[in-house]
């Protein structure tokens, strides 16, 4: 037991070991010149010029623009296409004929229509949350309906022979045997979101961390370019770090329910 509990901390020891070992090794060769400092700067370097840009409030200006179309076309796609995978269950024709027409849909190449999207919808805010959205609905539906598919057929006849309504089944049965694929998806999403909003940055945005990238690159400005890697690398982690959570709030609140 003793071992068990050691060995999580001793793990995330060599993980920040690891990571603290890079940066002084990095920080070590732009000083002593085994690298280029114009092309890979230093890790002081880009603090210093991050702590620059937070002050003249541009950087947080950015990280909040790509934060929240992340957010919010995360949570319109997963909410969005939760709701049509697990209706499909009313309707087993229609889910016959819309499947295939899903997988189609999610093997597209989203990212492609960038371009398209930004002339439609502008370079602002919008387009970003509807690519974003975009690259979440249709996995969203898909890991609805595979839970739905995942139910008790025998719990759903023994319901039904009790008298249980349509909707009473769907509620207490349907929705809770889906929930943990939905759950598992978030994790999916919320990655696919972060590219989605990023690559419309890049196209043309008038804010954002993809945006700031892409401006530094063109002006030779490698040291914001790093930074921008840095921050949004650092945004990606604690996004995905908060669904991390969620995931294991919502399947605590969610475990036992379709047995009750």
């Amino acid at each position: 037991m003793r071992e068990g509990k050691k060995h999580p901390f001793a793990i995330n020891v060599w993980r920040w070991g690891l990571l603290i070992l890079l940066l002084v090794l990095w920080e070590i060769g732009a000083r002593l010149k085994w690298i280029d400092p114009f092309f890979f700067s230093s890790p002081l370097e880009i603090a210093r010029t991050a702590v620059i840009k937070w002050q003249g409030g541009t950087l947080w200006r950015d990280i909040a623009y790509t934060g929240a179309s992340t957010l919010l076309g995360f949570v319109l796609g997963t909410v969005i296409g939760s709701i049509v995978g697990l209706l499909f269950w009313f309707s087993r024709p229609v889910a016959q004929v819309a499947e295939p027409w899903l997988i189609v849909l999610n093997a597209l190449p989203k990212l492609a229509l960038a371009p398209v999207l930004v002339i439609w919808f502008g370079i602002g805010f919008l387009s970003k949350v509807i690519l974003a959205f975009l690259m979440t609905v249709v996995v969203a539906a898909m890991s609805a309906y595979s839970g739905v598919r995942t139910a008790d057929s025998a719990l759903e006849t023994l319901m039904i022979s009790l008298g249980a309504r349509r909707m009473q089944i769907f509620t207490r049965l349907i929705v809770p045997s889906a929930m943990p694929s939905i759950i598992t998806g978030l994790r999916v999403n919320i990655a696919l979101a972060m590219a989605g909003s990023i690559v419309g940055e890049f196209i043309a945005s008038d804010r954002g961390l993809g945006r700031m990238i892409v401006y530094a690159g063109t002006t030779f400005d490698l040291k914001l370019v790093w930074v921008g890697v840095t921050v949004l690398s650092i945004l990606s982690v604690l996004m995905y770090a908060s669904v991390v959570l969620l995931e294991k709030v919502l399947m605590r609140h969610w475990r036992g329910t379709v047995t009750e």
